[in-house]
């Protein structure tokens, strides 16, 4: 802790030194002054370069000891009146009692994650490329697909091309989220920086980013959904309207926590995206579009892709929602129902529970992804593959080395 040897304006400075027999000399600067009375380090420069002279002779422009200028100046300090004015401040102060506090310790988990929700929701909402940029691709790609199949009807002949309208757009909604990775980054590397320091947890960081992520998410999806299905001409029914919407809606839950494992694993945009799109293209392949699903074959591509592709229970429970409890006339006197019209082309469930089967698999993909999520950050995978690649170095070298 240091002493006091002056305290108040410069002038008061200059009038306390002077006072102590150190006078700052006319044409010095006042703060050169004080700082060589006071620095011990100039001694130390005055002794080696003592040979040394400049044009007027001596090297330095004033001769003083500086331990004896310090303790001259911390003596006239305590003598003076502004030191017993200090004094008298600090003791009114001191008489001052005020309100009494008490340390509330570490903020609890609902409180962290009630500031990180809302930190995120400020981020996202003032960052274009976390999710602004996305809501205009989801609309440019909405407009595009719904005028591209406009006026499709409901006759029997509009089912194959109604199967192909919601495929592609739920494919490439997907697919389109791409454009989200370098915020996911971002938010991946301040997640380490904070849990580094101890300020935030791996739980309240995940909870933190599901809630803030929810309003956004839930805006790309009804915006983009409802120009989709009124342009395609869907069900015109509230119940079947809100299961697509929820639907889409859960199913980029599940790509949202898919997204942020990538982007942990690599922290680099090119190969998240590299890595994404091609997951995206394998799961397109086995949604059961470009072929139905028991044809697929069921080595590797039926069992396990196609059941952990969200593509797959995103669009079956669209297909299902738009057909079952429906028919189609068939000449004068028959019909058929829509689940019969459908499966030449996609391969359904004639139960009327089976779209919210189908929703509820997606709500589970998007928590287990999460869950995975958390468990990747909570071992820190990240730090013991480093670890374990540059354990691997002196090996490599000592092998490599002549003998």
């Amino acid at each position: 802790m240091g002493i006091p040897s002056s305290l108040g304006k410069h002038w008061l400075a200059c009038r306390h030194f002077s006072n102590a027999g150190f006078p700052c000399p006319i044409m010095q600067s006042p703060s050169d002054h004080f700082l060589r009375a006071i620095n011990t380090d100039f001694d130390r420069i005055i002794a080696m370069c003592k040979n040394l002279q400049d044009d007027q002779g001596d090297f330095s422009s004033v001769s003083m000891d500086t331990a004896v200028a310090i303790r001259t100046l911390e003596a006239t300090y305590k003598s003076s009146a502004e030191a017993a004015a200090v004094e008298l401040m600090i003791a009114k102060l001191i008489e001052k009692e005020g309100p009494y506090l008490k340390s509330k310790g570490r903020a609890s988990d609902a409180a962290r994650i009630g500031i990180l929700t809302w930190r995120s929701l400020l981020i996202m909402s003032r960052d274009w490329k976390y999710f602004w940029s996305r809501l205009v691709l989801y609309m440019l790609l909405a407009l595009s697909i719904g005028t591209i199949f406009i006026d499709i009807g409901h006759s029997l002949s509009s089912v194959v091309v109604r199967i192909s309208a919601i495929f592609v757009f739920v494919s490439f909604l997907v697919l389109l989220s791409v454009c989200g990775v370098p915020a996911h980054i971002d938010e991946i590397k301040i997640y380490s920086h904070e849990d580094s320091n101890r300020h935030s947890g791996t739980l309240v960081f995940l909870l933190g980013h599901f809630l803030s992520s929810i309003p956004f998410l839930f805006l790309v999806s009804i915006s983009s959904s409802l120009v989709f299905y009124f342009l395609i001409g869907l069900r015109n029914e509230f119940s079947f309207l809100m299961y697509f919407i929820i639907t889409i809606f859960t199913c980029l839950l599940a790509n949202e926590a898919l997204m942020m494992i990538v982007a942990y694993i690599w922290l680099e945009t090119y190969k998240c995206t590299l890595t994404l799109i091609c997951l995206y293209v394998v799961m397109m392949l086995v949604a059961g579009y470009f072929r139905i699903r028991d044809a697929i074959p069921v080595a590797v591509w039926n069992y396990p892709l196609s059941y952990i592709s969200f593509h797959t229970y995103a669009v079956q429970g669209l297909v299902e929602n738009e057909y079952v409890d429906t028919s189609f006339a068939v000449g004068a006197t028959r019909t058929i129902p829509g689940v019969q019209a459908v499966r030449g082309s996609y391969g359904i469930s004639s139960s009327a529970g089976a779209k919210w089967m189908n929703l509820l698999v997606l709500l589970l993909m998007a928590i287990g992804y999460r869950v995975v999520l958390y468990v990747l950050l909570r071992l820190d995978v990240r730090r013991h593959v480093r670890l374990g690649r540059r354990s691997c170095w002196p090996s490599i070298h000592t092998s490599a080395a002549p003998k």
